[in-house]
């Protein structure tokens, strides 16, 4: 009779890893002790002086990991962007990794966190998927201080003049609450305050987190914090933080935010975890300040871009490469045979049987992510990351499949081995970095139309026919060229389970049309946000959350945080 053995889960991993002191961490990237402000051993912010002194020096190459469509059998973005990073430090490279910070809605949703898995994990885990260093707490506190100060404007006389009926400002809980959608404030009397309609975004949505994690430093956080809308006078125009009056009180309260965190993996390599927008609802890549200083301090950093390369991937290159004058050597794109399966056709249920007609299917998919990535003129990797019930065939079927599409492809264990499994996905890179010339340009041009720009994204990189415009988002057109808003970047609110508008087109659809059907303007962040579908800005939990396994013992440790 054999026994079963079973399989550790990422927490058990995680909790019987042993770390080092952040200070020995910080010593390996040329920082000590004085550069860092301590949150207890593993964990520290790298102080304004610290940021000030690395300037100079010069920048690492930058390393995006994207992936297909993500599905719910699992791609593993965040492992295999742990993973590669290990690998690069086991091959003798100076290495950092560059990733958002968790939010605790979908940590405690249906999501679930965002620090890698098995033996490619960034720790501690169960600090940097709740609390943290207090960044998104701090996020969530300015979003609705702003959002007292506007009501408060509305009460004491409003000088500015505001239509309390075109205040786009929402108040923010990191959580997933859908009863918060849509609420009515200002009742019980004159004493209350002034009675209207509002609403409550998730923190991550928030144009704050948008804001602190594009601005380079204290100075330019401040700036935009004054360019953010909050609402629109009597006579229709634009009002700004600046206009309040209340931009130097944000900056206050988001000052040690701004900071980026320093942890360590599981091997050591020193992590950079800072800013956590959505990539299906804002720009999904981690914070300006955070990829810059990594870059300053190693040779390679790996970076990554939330969902899918049609939203993260798209996003790093057109609004945040553009905005910090980023130039990445390469990109990454992670598949799991699973997954491609999913877009094949084959439902969850019977992923775990071989078949080798779906995944050759699927294959469609992964590869309109490649042609978009080479679009962009940037030398492209295949990922396998690869799953125990991946069979021999499928994997070599996959393989054989990028051979002749002339990519270049890597079998990538990083679950099961950590760094080592991740050691010929780095050769690889460095192999395509060093022989594919780079020739890195956006799609569209920021002097192009905002209409033209949503265009190009729908039709060069989700492979759609055309856009339609609802009738309020067409009048907002108007609009935002009269305000001078027509230069700026595009932000698409899609899933992000389908190229399309429809989560429910999996694969490689064609010939579809994705609906505009409102636009939000994030003039602080510097890009306007074309809401599409049925994406919504406040998230709701699932039927069995997440939060219902979690716990913790009598000695503080957690449990069933995955």
């Amino acid at each position: 009779m054999t026994m079963k053995t079973s399989v550790k889960s990422d927490i058990e991993i995680a909790q019987e890893s042993t770390m080092k002191p952040i200070v020995e961490i910080a010593e390996k990237i040329g920082l000590v002790e004085d550069d860092l402000e301590l949150f207890g051993k593993y964990k520290a912010k790298l102080s304004n002086e610290a940021l000030a002194k690395i300037k100079t020096k010069e920048s690492g190459k930058i390393i995006l990991v994207t992936s297909i469509n993500p599905t719910p059998a699992g791609e593993g973005k965040s492992t295999v962007t742990v993973g590669l990073a290990d690998a690069f430090t086991r091959i003798g490279k100076k290495a950092m990794i560059a990733m958002r910070e968790p939010s605790l809605g979908p940590t405690m949703g249906i999501k679930g966190g965002a620090t890698g898995g098995g033996y490619s994990q960034v720790l501690p885990m169960e600090d940097i998927n709740l609390h943290f260093t207090g960044d998104l707490h701090a996020i969530t506190t300015a979003n609705n201080a702003l959002a007292a100060l506007i009501d408060n404007h509305l009460q004491q006389g409003n000088e500015l003049n505001i239509d309390q009926r075109r205040i786009v400002w929402k108040r923010a809980v990191d959580l997933n609450d859908r009863a918060l959608r849509k609420v009515i404030i200002g009742l019980g009397g004159p004493l209350q305050g002034v009675p209207r309609e509002d609403g409550f975004d998730i923190t991550v949505a928030s144009e704050i987190m948008a804001v602190l994690c594009l601005a380079t430093d204290l100075k330019d956080l401040k700036l935009r914090l004054s360019r953010m809308v909050v609402a629109y006078n009597a006579t229709k125009q634009p009002v700004t933080v600046g206009d309040l009056g209340v931009e130097g009180a944000l900056t206050l309260l988001l000052k040690d935010a701004v900071k980026p965190n320093l942890v360590q993996t599981i091997e050591h390599t020193p992590a950079l975890i800072h800013g956590g927008p959505f990539a299906n609802i804002a720009h999904g890549c981690n914070s300006v300040i955070a990829t810059t200083a990594a870059a300053k301090l190693a040779d390679f950093v790996i970076t990554e871009g939330g969902f899918g390369a049609d939203l993260g991937a798209e996003k790093f290159l057109h609004i945040k490469a553009r905005s910090a004058g980023i130039k990445p050597e390469a990109v990454v794109v992670v598949a799991t045979i699973r997954a491609l399966k999913m877009h094949g056709g084959v439902p969850k249920t019977e992923l775990a049987k071989e078949n080798i007609a779906s995944l050759t299917l699927g294959f469609a998919n992964l590869q309109k992510h490649i042609e978009t990535i080479k679009s962009f003129g940037l030398p492209v990797v295949v990922a396998i990351n690869k799953f125990i019930t991946d069979t021999d065939l499928e994997v070599q079927t996959l393989l054989e499949w990028c051979q002749r599409e002339n990519v270049a492809v890597a079998l990538t264990e990083v679950w099961e081995k950590g760094g080592a499994g991740g050691i010929k996905l780095a050769e690889e890179l460095l192999a395509v970095i060093e022989k594919e010339e780079n020739k890195f340009h956006p799609l569209y041009d920021l002097s192009d139309s905002i209409e033209q720009k949503v265009r190009t994204i729908v039709q060069k990189v989700y492979g759609g026919k055309d856009v339609e415009f609802s009738a309020k988002a067409k009048k907002q057109l108007l609009d935002f060229e009269k305000f001078g808003w027509s230069n700026l970047a595009v932000c698409m609110a899609k899933s992000q389970y389908s190229l399309s508008d429809d989560p429910t087109k999996l694969g490689r659809p064609t010939d579809f049309i994705v609906t505009v059907r409102e636009f939000k303007p994030s003039i602080g962040a510097g890009f306007i946000v074309a809401l599409t579908g049925e994406v919504m800005t406040m998230p709701g939990l699932p039927k069995k959350p997440a939060a219902l396994k979690m716990d913790v013992d009598e000695n503080g440790n957690a449990v069933g945080l995955f």
